[in-house]
Parts: C-alpha cells; structure tokens; sequence
C-alpha cells in the first residue's frame, strides 16, 4: 500500500495563519481589558464554519482541507499537553496557608453548587440533546463538570491586570480555583473512565489503575526527580533537563491515555510532581511556554473552532432556549455558590462578589473539557457549539464583572469589614497589594506562566 503524501506545503500555509490570526485577535481583545484567551478562543470559532466557512467556504476548505486538519489537531493536541503540564507545575495549594477555610468553602461550594445544576439541567437536555447511544449517567456527569470548571491560569492574568494578584482576595480566588480545579478534574476522569468502559466493574478498575498511577508518581518519580534536578543544578545543561521533562510529560500522558482516563491527565499530574525551586526546571518550563503557547496551543483554538458551528443554533428556539439555560445555570450557580460561601465564611460582600465574578471564568480549561466530552461521543456538535459559547461568554464577562463590583463598592465607600478600604484586602490593609502580609504564594513574577501570556 503507498504511503499517503503528507501535505506539508498546504500545513506550511495552514498554521502559520492561525498563529498570526490567534495573536492579532488576543492582541486586540486585550487592549479592551480582557485576558487573550476570549481573543483565541473567538479566532477558532472565526476561522470554523462559524464565518470564514460562511462567507467563503471554497477558502476555508483550501485552508483546513481534510488532509490538513488531523495534523492540526495533533500539533494543538501536543500544545495542550504542554500547557496542562505547565498548569500542574504552577498549581500551589500552599495558598491556602492563610484562609483555608474560606479557600475550600468557595472551591467547594464554587464547584458544587453548578455540577448540581448542571447535572439536573442534563437530566431535562438528555432527550433531545444527547447523541444517540450516549449512556445517561455519563452525559449528565460530564454536564455537570462542564459547569463547574474554572479558568485557574487565567485567573492569574485578570489578578495581574487589576493590580489584585498580591491581596488577599487574589490569593484566595488562585487556592480556590486550584483546589475546585483538581476536584472537577478528579471527577472528569471519573466521567472518562465511565465512557470508556463497558460495565461499572470495568470503570472501577480505569479508578483504580489511575490511583495507583498518581501514587507512583507522588512517592517515586517525585523523589527521585527531587534528587535529579539537584544534581542537574550542577551536572546537567538546561537542554538536558527540557528534553527530560517534555519526555516525562508526554510518557506520563500515554500512561494515563493507555489506562482510559486521557492523555491530559498524566501531562497535568507530572507537572503537579515536577520539583519546584530548580533555576534549570524554571528555564526549562519557559522555554516550553514560550513556543508551545503562543505556537502550538492557537492550532487546539482552531480545532475547536472548526468543530464550532453557530449557524447550528438557527435551527429554531428550542436550542436558543436550551443555551440561554446553560449560561444562567453555568454562570448563577458558579458565581452564586462561590459568592455566597465567601459570604457566609466572614467576608463581605465586595470580595464575596468578586471571588464569585473570578470563579465564573472558564477560559481554555473549559474548551479542553469539551473537546475530550466530544471526543468521547458525550456531546454533539451541537451542545457542544452551546458549551464553547457558554465558555467564551462567561470568561469575556470576569473583567468586566469584577470592575463594576470594584467601581460600586469604592464608590459606596464601605467604612469596614473584611473588604473596607482599610480592612485586610483594603490598600492599606495587612494584606492588600502594598501591605507586609501580602500572600507570598502569589507571587506574580513566577517564571512558569509570564502574567503577560496566562490563559
């Protein structure tokens, strides 16, 4: 049998337009104050069938012809691994040394409340949304996760840019972003390992295997990659150490892939374990970013775009309605439950408000659940056009949501309380972004994710 021709010359034409496209929209939406992902994320769906294959599908089909677009989606897909991996180096869950209570309180209220909704929202989608042959328990599962996500990078570069990173309520929206994020990643993999698997005895087994694979990776490659980095401080070229943690990534990506619960869970996992503190592991985790981001990740964008088709909402008021439905149960129950958990944990209502308005943010955490329910058959085109919008609309409402709770609380002078101009978050308080008790766990020069480049 010949070998199919790879179709380099029309790839060479292909990806480099999508980089530029991606970075020309991340640069305008950014200078509207909002984080580039909603740029990237709108340039995916421009490229897709939304519009270029709208107003000129003979280009779009010249563009991303079928002998193009799987190798688009296997270098976005290499992008993606890159960036959980780089996720789960960043992840520090020693930000909530300081409000322990009130962080898991929010996370798990933040993450509750809309997997609850979201699940009894599917029960009522199930019928005429679930593809056929989609087992029940596993869309309503997924629908719920599909909620409850937040955007933990991009949280970091909303902070950055309202000058909240170092107070106190910006350490509190990154520990309980991170601890609801692991939450709703452990159960995605529940999800993943139930779609995946023909009985509940089988799904049982992808658990544990997955268990049993976390656990070799936090008590043996852990230590022993504590001890390597030490001695790559002396032995080893930062090239040695970068060709070290991609292989690291990418074996730890087919082990979870080969067990049944996704690739991006082993990428995530091994970041999570990767030593931090290593001048060579910090390098080395730029170097990565600085071409897997900007590069690599714009190809998933498009990806997603092209599997992102608007027109399919024209088909009557049903779907309309059934989006309008997604975005008030993702939006209400996210930001409400997480606001009124800060509340009832002692905080007033400008931070409680404003931890909600952080949590609601889904960025490209959100598109990278989608992708693997679409991949799993869990949504159709569809539902899945409705979620990617849900995305986009809620990630593109945090800045501006949390400047109208910024702008009326300053404007109504609160004199007191936890979020008083002189209370702990206040400028002047212990822990606003100039006073001594500033949490040194966000820290916003940390050489993994550049603030300027956070999703």
């Amino acid at each position: 049998m010949a070998a199919v021709p790879v179709p380099l010359s029309d790839l060479l034409i292909a990806v480099p337009t999508v980089i530029l496209v991606s970075r020309a929209a991340a640069q305008f939406l950014r200078r509207a104050g909002q984080p580039p992902v909603v740029g990237e994320i709108l340039a995916g769906i421009l490229l897709g069938p939304s519009l270029l294959g709208a107003l000129w599908p003979e280009g779009q089909a010249w563009l991303f012809g079928p002998s193009v677009i799987p190798y688009i989606d296997m270098l976005g897909n290499v992008g993606l691994l890159v960036f959980m991996f780089l996720v789960g180096l960043e992840l520090d869950l020693g930000a909530l040394r300081g409000d322990r209570r009130t962080a898991l309180a929010v996370s798990q209220a933040g993450t509750a409340v809309p997997l609850v909704l979201g699940a009894l929202l599917a029960l009522g989608m199930y019928g005429p949304l679930a593809p056929d042959g989609t087992d029940r328990l596993s869309f309503v599962l997924f629908i719920g996760v599909a909620l409850s996500i937040t955007a933990f990078p991009v949280l970091a570069r909303i902070l950055t840019d309202r000058g909240l990173y170092r107070s106190r309520v910006g350490a509190l929206a990154m520990a309980s972003a991170a601890v609801g994020d692991v939450s709703a990643w452990c159960l995605l993999a529940a999800v993943v390992a139930i779609a995946n698997s023909g009985s509940p005895f089988d799904a049982v087994t992808t658990a544990l295997y997955a268990t049993a694979f976390a656990c070799v990776l936090f008590y043996v490659v852990r230590p022993l990659l504590t001890r390597w980095t030490a001695r790559a401080e002396r032995g080893h070229s930062d090239a040695v150490v970068l060709v070290v943690l991609f292989s690291g990534l990418c074996l730890s990506g087919y082990v979870t892939d080969l067990i049944g619960v996704h690739a991006l869970f082993g990428a995530f996992l091994f970041g999570v374990v990767t030593p931090r503190g290593s001048r060579r592991t910090a390098t080395a985790a730029i170097r990565l970013r600085a071409f897997a981001v900007p590069v690599l990740l714009p190809l998933f964008f498009v990806s997603t775009g092209l599997r992102t088709d608007v027109s399919l909402l024209g088909g009557g008021s049903a779907l309309w309605l059934w989006a309008g439905a997604v975005l008030a149960v993702a939006g209400l129950g996210k930001w409400g439950g997480a606001a009124l958990a800060a509340r009832l944990t002692g905080n007033g209502w400008r931070d409680a408000m404003s931890l909600g308005a952080l949590m609601n943010c889904r960025g490209l955490t959100e598109l990278v659940v989608l992708d693997i329910g679409l991949g799993l058959g869990i949504v159709g085109p569809d539902l899945f056009t409705v979620l990617v919008l849900m995305a986009l609309v809620t990630t593109a409402m945090t800045t501006p949501a949390l400047s109208l709770i910024r702008r009326r609380a300053d404007a109504a002078d609160v004199p007191d309380g936890p979020d008083g101009p002189d209370g702990p978050d206040g400028p002047d308080g212990p822990d606003g972004p100039d006073g001594p008790g500033a949490p040194e766990a966000a820290d916003a020069e940390n050489p993994v994710l550049q603030p300027a480049e956070r999703r």
